[in-house]
């Protein structure tokens, strides 16, 4: 098991920068493709799904849709290194956005299920 540096940066207990484990790393680097906007990032513009420019748009199934087919396109480019993405699943509760991505870890194969949550 490796140590990663925690995403958002934090420091620990003795001051230092706080570290995670390999697997909350993964959830850190899925968290950062979809919460990152395309253009926000200078030296990869490319980079991240722009979920968080959907804040201010109405909740519906379309919408929804169009999400699931964003979020697994991104996260199959981004991460095809680190995860094999099986399925995303997005569903819009009333002015919540909640994603949850069943995803494969490369190595060591372990299959993982986590949902992440956007306030529209």
């Amino acid at each position: 098991m490796s140590e990663h540096l925690d995403y958002p940066f934090a420091l620990d207990a003795r001051g230092g920068a706080a570290v995670t484990d390999d697997d909350d790393h993964v959830r850190d680097l899925i968290y950062q493709v979809l919460f990152t906007n395309p253009g926000e990032r200078v030296n990869r513009p490319e980079f991240g799904c722009g979920l968080k420019s959907l804040v201010f748009m109405p909740s519906s199934p379309a919408l929804a849709v169009a999400l699931q087919a964003m979020v697994k396109g991104a996260l199959q480019k981004w991460l095809e290194r680190e995860i094999e993405v099986e399925q995303v699943a997005v569903e819009t509760i009333d002015e919540r956005i909640e994603v949850t991505v069943a995803y494969q870890r490369r190595t060591g194969g372990e299959r993982r299920v986590e949902t992440f949550g956007a306030t529209t």
